[in-house]
């Protein structure tokens, strides 16, 4: 009961800060307000320590939704999590996960930045390994080495701003965007932000991580870990709109977004379609952060929130019921025995390929019309936006196709039912706000509509993709599986796009056991073998030798001397008979 009254409460607490919260983001998006917080630290001469906290309607309206997403996510472990005994360790962790999550969020110095990035970093690792076994410490090694490269990055980013006299970047941003060494500390942090969202070539973490309990992924894969380098870009959007940098990261993004698409299309695993779902879905974030549009970015950042939030609640709910089992092609028929959360299921799907009037409509129709409209599209990328889009509908069909149809797949023991109420009630808060949240939040961020004026066969296009998207998934799922399977007769490209481009091997064997392999071999060759020999180690030989030496004479014993004196006319013999 103790454990239980623990997530109670800290539902209840997380709940109200965000309906606080969401609150004050409507009243500063009315009257267009600014906050900054600051507290003197520590003051010596003229030197001073600030901690400054930045609330404005875009803060404050993150952390509502990351608090609503947090606090339904701990309602739901309490029936999730019901047979763990160290539940209480796992409530207080993603409790600590979001705090790190909201110090980031409203943090305009990069130190008390980096405060919230590494929390997040040792937070998430902690989570990862949370169940006790050798794929989870493998998959929370990666996880902590790749998110370490952008720790790295920031750090260097906070030496070069002591070049502006104070690391309150959000100061900077109009002087730094004429300033030559403005392009040094915006590589560093678009490196960071890449780091943290997964981008190529640091995918393979993403899915690796999903060997955290569901109900960690539904908070980290939807609102916290991997958005903080999309928001973190967002503030500093400003800077890189326009420049190599730009250009740079919306190809990396797209293409992303593209290998992300098709890499879920061939993969079997429930949570590691969401997972790859989620990749896709940064990737279009990036994209449209590269392309100069922020707003957009952070709308879809919120309503992609909403429904991944849910789909992984789902997922968690149909692996509890199956066992264990994350395979989809042990799934089928499940409709008749888990109606609502396969519903929830649909519910949230269809929003993320961009069901009219669902929240993923909103944000994604209007980010494929203004990338049409947008001046300086070359080809490739408007390829990749419209083709992953497709990639995102047809991976999704082939989830509700193995979900639904056919039979039962599963051993027979398995009693299939939606009997969890707590788990059930979680699901019903997200599901409202994944139904109403897209035109909430567009009513609230777009007070007035925008004109987006394109030919018929642009305006079209969308529509036409997710179409062609649907249905392809579909024939692939429903035909392909009995007919013309021929994906086995093309292995090589199967497994090149199943395993994300080779990214999780050359990651693991080059990237990272590579240099380890490397510095083993350093360290044994040189700090352990000739330095050791010709250094310290060999000087310590030498000095016994010579003290052992010494303390025979400091013994005083006459037959040393004797033979000493012997040795010496011996020597002095030898010597005259050889000048002689």
């Amino acid at each position: 009961m103790k454990n239980l009254s623990i997530c109670l409460i800290s539902f209840f607490s997380l709940f109200s800060i965000s309906f606080l919260s969401f609150s004050l983001s409507l009243l500063f998006l009315f009257y267009d307000l600014v906050y900054f917080v600051e507290f003197d630290l520590l003051s010596f001469n003229s030197s001073f320590v600030v901690m400054t906290l930045l609330f404005d309607w875009m803060s404050l309206l993150f952390m509502s939704f990351v608090l609503l997403i947090s606090s339904l996510v701990i309602y739901y472990s309490k029936d999730y999590m019901v047979d763990d005994y160290n539940i209480n360790r796992f409530i207080l962790l993603v409790l600590l996960f979001v705090f790190s999550m909201m110090m980031l969020i409203i943090s305009p110095n990069l130190i008390s930045i980096l405060l919230g990035w590494d929390g997040l970093g040792l937070v998430s690792y902690c989570l990862v390994i949370y169940y006790q076994n050798v794929k989870s410490f493998n998959a929370g090694m990666l996880t902590a080495l790749s998110n370490r490269i952008g720790d790295v990055a920031i750090l260097l980013g906070i030496a070069w701003m002591l070049n502006y006299g104070s690391w309150n970047y959000y100061f900077y941003l109009e002087f730094m965007k004429i300033d030559l060494e403005m392009f040094i500390i915006m590589s560093l942090i678009v490196l960071a932000a890449m780091t943290k969202s997964a981008q190529i070539p640091f995918s393979s973490w993403l899915p690796a991580a999903m060997a955290a309990p569901t109900p960690v992924s539904a908070l980290v894969h939807s609102s916290t870990l991997v958005t903080a380098g999309v928001y973190l870009l967002i503030r500093f959007n400003v800077l890189f709109v326009g420049t190599f940098v730009g250009d740079f990261l919306l190809l990396i993004s797209g293409l992303t977004m593209f290998m992300a698409g098709l890499g879920a299309n061939f993969e079997f695993d429930l949570k590691k379609i969401i997972a790859l779902s989620t990749l896709s879905q940064l990737g279009l974030m990036m994209s449209i952060l590269a392309v100069g549009f922020p707003i957009l970015a952070f709308f879809h950042l919120l309503t992609h929130a909403l429904f991944k939030a849910l789909l992984f609640m789902c997922a968690g709910a149909i692996i509890h019921n199956m066992k264990n089992s994350q395979d989809i092609r042990n799934m089928g028929s499940l409709l008749l025995e888990m109606p609502f959360s396969i519903a929830c299921l649909n519910v949230a799907n269809l929003a993320l390929c961009g069901m009219p009037f669902l929240a993923g409509f909103y944000s994604k129709d209007l980010i494929l019309e203004m990338v049409s409209m947008s001046e300086g599209m070359n080809f490739i990328s408007f390829f990749l936006f419209f083709f992953s889009t497709g990639l995102t509908v047809a991976y999704s069909f082939r989830l509700v196709f193995y979900c639904l149809s056919g039979e039962l797949n599963s051993s027979p023991l398995n009693n299939l039912s939606d009997t969890s109420f707590v788990m059930k009630k979680g699901m019903t808060g997200l599901l409202l706000m994944a139904v109403i949240g897209g035109s909430m939040l567009s009513w609230m961020i777009f007070p007035y509509p925008s004109m987006i004026c394109l030919p018929f066969y642009l305006k079209f296009l969308t529509p036409f993709v997710c179409l062609a998207g649907g249905f392809i998934g579909y024939l692939v799922s429903n035909v392909g599986i009995y007919y013309f399977n021929k994906s086995l007769n093309f292995y090589s490209y199967s497994f090149f796009s199943s395993s994300m481009w080779m990214m999780p091997f050359l990651s693991t064997k080059g990237v990272i056991f590579g240099p380890l392999d490397l510095g083993n071999k350093v360290v044994k060759s040189f700090d352990q073998g000739w330095s050791e020999y010709f250094g310290a180690q060999n000087l310590s030989k030498t000095m016994v030798i010579f003290s052992s030496i010494n303390q025979i004479f400091q013994n005083n014993s006459l037959k040393t001397y004797l033979l000493i004196f012997v040795f010496w006319i011996i020597f002095l013999s030898l010597m005259l008979v050889f000048i002689i």
